[in-house]
């Protein structure tokens, strides 16, 4: 896929959903994903991990409060899976889970002028959740250039949102977006491969540490407290090679790691790699990678008077190494 000046908007269809519907929906999935489900209720979009008890990232999910339930978007490889393992633990609870991809349609757009074309005011930059007249929008992670369009195919297509691209430009810009933030997603190929801080979760607001338990709680508690970090996600360039989500690789500093994604750039590729910490040792077969800057805001949150936490942030690059 051929890397373009102007990013493509228009539906994901490589994304996926799972609608949480009924009286338990907010608590049931307090207890399941690694973020504080309490601000939903509150009308903003997050981003949260659901793990195995063991700790590992079983999925990277991020949950809209859209009025017909709670929408978990997600690669569409994943809605299964993701399906079968959370229903396990719904017991008594008052919660439906339910693939919605054949009932709504996502959306990703770029920049605002697009929905001011379509009628649809821009998301506002605090992570609420807008929804009128059959569309919900949304910023992702706080980013008021690049936002979420919910709605079904046929209100997407009447506005002019399903976009005009080829869905493979659509996807291959969505992604490389993705990268070039610093946000991670997980597919079957990563599956239980990471632990969230892995991913750098606790830096862009995907881990609450102030909520009770949930399911893998235990282990990214521990991880976090225990002070030092020994793997991270780190932005890459690599050389123009059949490169696969999952994959080993190892740096010519030494480090070694997993691709989280990679996608083709006008340079080559641009990847996400869970790293290790730098050795002295030098591979003179290793891959030739360059290292990116990785900017992200990183969230800094405070419990207010109501038990609720707030976030505040400012920009900063990850560091490339620890």
């Amino acid at each position: 896929m051929n890397p373009r000046a102007t990013p493509a908007s228009g539906r994901l269809f490589h994304l996926g959903a799972l609608r949480f519907s009924g009286p338990d929906a907010l608590s049931f999935l307090q207890g399941q994903v690694s973020n504080d489900t309490r601000r939903l209720a509150q009308g903003q979009g997050l981003m949260a991990a659901y793990s195995n008890p063991q700790g590992r990232v079983l999925a990277v999910m991020h949950l809209l409060p859209h009025s017909s339930g709670i929408l978990g978007i997600l690669p569409r490889e994943l809605v299964l899976p993701t399906f079968e393992a959370l229903r396990k633990f719904v017991l008594r609870a008052k919660v439906t889970i339910e693939d919605a991809g054949e009932m709504l349609g996502i959306a990703g757009w770029f920049g605002i002028d697009g929905l001011k074309s379509a009628g649809i005011a821009a998301p506002p930059p605090d992570a609420a959740y807008r929804e009128s007249d059959g569309i919900g929008v949304a910023a992702v992670n706080r980013d008021p250039d690049r936002c979420w369009v919910i709605g079904t195919a046929e209100n997407l297509a009447h506005r002019g949102l399903a976009g005009d691209s080829p869905p493979a430009q659509i996807e291959h810009d969505w992604r490389l977006a993705d990268i070039r933030a610093g946000l991670p997603q997980i597919y079957l190929s990563t599956r239980e491969a990471f632990v969230a801080q892995m991913l750098n979760l606790d830096l862009i607001d995907g881990i609450s540490f102030s909520k009770g338990c949930y399911t893998g709680q235990e282990i990214i508690a521990r991880t976090q407290h225990l002070g030092r970090i020994k793997r991270r996600m780190h932005r890459l360039q690599l050389p123009d090679a059949e490169w696969r989500i999952g994959q080993s690789l190892r740096l010519g500093d030494g480090r070694s790691g997993r691709l989280v994604e990679a996608i083709r750039s006008a340079s080559g590729f641009e990847a996400l790699a869970v790293l290790g910490a730098e050795s002295n040792e030098r591979d003179s077969t290793a891959v030739a990678a360059v290292p990116l800057p990785l900017e992200s805001k990183l969230w800094v949150r405070t419990r207010g008077a109501s038990g609720l936490s707030s976030a505040s942030s400012f920009s900063s690059f990850l560091p490339w190494s620890e």
